[in-house]
């Protein structure tokens, strides 16, 4: 029995390895067996086809137009010399300047979204739709300070966006739709690289998604997207020292696009809030002087005469840590909560003043022109 049992055990190893790579290969190739399922969910992960299918309808090229009326020459000021040269088939030519831009479809009865720059000034506005019609859009409203414009075009069976509702997140997959050079939709891909962005001195509100996919000339006015196809952000600004796509774009928020919008749709105009001060962030240094335990907060360096602020009590040099108990960890996002506070709305200002925390209650006023905070 030792011998037998010596000598067996490699050989029954042997077999059992050869039936189990005898019913592997079978498996493999055997074409009863159905591998659909597993390279559906392999496609699923590789391939934003279904998502793009989705918000592709509600992305829109738009063309715009200008007529530049050229100088008058000298010559042409002589009655007789500009009509012989009338005669003679010469004389000044208006200039056409042509752009172009994308826009997002934002409503089913036909208002879009899209970049004031985009449409600055044009004499005409030609949009153009992925199924292959095409209407001229009237301007509804433009936002300067948010580089935000709304268009409307006459025209049924529309596909709106779909407005995301999770909160964007750095490292987010996301993807931009636009029109670039003019050659027509195209799709890039990338992830939030940052949010919050603001100091680029581009516009007066500065709160900018920044991210990686490749955003270039046409772009503006796009749609930026997150992996589910919702939209997040109208792409903006392209970043560049060479002019094409150095993998740092920013798009306005949705967030803030949608209250332009509302404003721009109810109203023809922006009415943001105002409180009638100019502030700075709170740094180690400032902290140190103030004796303060914490850098959230603050100070104020101006206050406009007669301003919201001035009324309440508020002075110079007054540092500012709550607005209606919610603590400013950033100054950016507290004045653009400001910005977005309807006018004659009160809230509660928690102030150090004159070494002591204390409370005023400010009316926000409605923002002059020119001003931001």
């Amino acid at each position: 029995m030792r011998t037998f049992s010596y000598y067996s055990w490699p050989i029954l190893v042997g077999i059992l390895l050869a039936v189990l790579i005898l019913q592997y290969r079978s498996s493999t190739q055997n074409p009863s067996i159905d591998h659909s399922s597993r390279t559906a969910q392999s496609n699923a992960i590789f391939s934003y086809a279904d998502i793009v299918d989705l918000a592709l309808p509600s992305v829109v090229n738009i063309y715009t137009r200008r007529v530049i009326k050229s100088q008058s020459h000298p010559f042409m000021r002589d009655p007789q010399l500009r009509e012989f040269l009338k005669r003679n088939g010469i004389g000044q030519k208006d200039k056409i300047e042509r752009s172009l831009g994308s826009g997002v479809i934002v409503s089913s009865d036909g208002y879009i979204l899209t970049n004031n720059h985009v449409i600055s000034r044009a004499d005409s506005i030609r949009v153009h739709l992925l199924d292959g019609r095409e209407r001229f859009a009237k301007v509804i409203g433009i936002d300067v300070a948010s580089d935000l414009a709304v268009l409307k075009i006459n025209l049924g069976n529309l596909t709106p966006a779909i407005f995301a509702t999770d909160a964007v997140r750095t490292g987010d997959v996301v993807l931009a739709i636009g029109n670039p050079y003019g050659i027509g939709q195209t799709v890039t891909q990338g992830i939030v690289s940052a949010t919050g962005r603001h100091g680029l001195r581009i516009n007066t509100y500065e709160n900018y998604i920044q991210t990686d996919a490749a955003i270039n000339k046409g772009n503006s006015g796009g749609a930026l997207i997150n992996a589910h196809g919702h939209l997040i952000g109208i792409n903006s600004v392209l970043y560049s020292s060479s002019g094409g796509a150095d993998g740092i774009g920013f798009a306005i928020p949705l967030n803030t696009a949608e209250f332009v919008l509302k404003q721009i749709v109810r109203h023809g105009e922006v009415t943001r809030g105002w409180l009638g001060v100019t502030v700075e962030g709170i740094t180690p240094s400032i902290a140190e002087a103030f004796d303060l335990s914490s850098s959230h907060g603050l100070i104020l360096t101006n206050i406009a005469k007669g301003g919201p602020a001035d009324k309440a009590g508020l002075k110079p040099g007054d540092i500012i840590t709550h607005i209606d108990d919610l603590k400013i960890s950033d100054g950016n996002a507290s004045m653009h909560q400001i910005g977005q506070t309807e006018p004659g709305t009160k809230v509660n200002v928690r102030a150090i003043h004159n070494g002591a925390a204390q409370s005023f209650l400010v009316e926000i006023g409605k923002r002059p022109r020119g001003n931001s905070s």
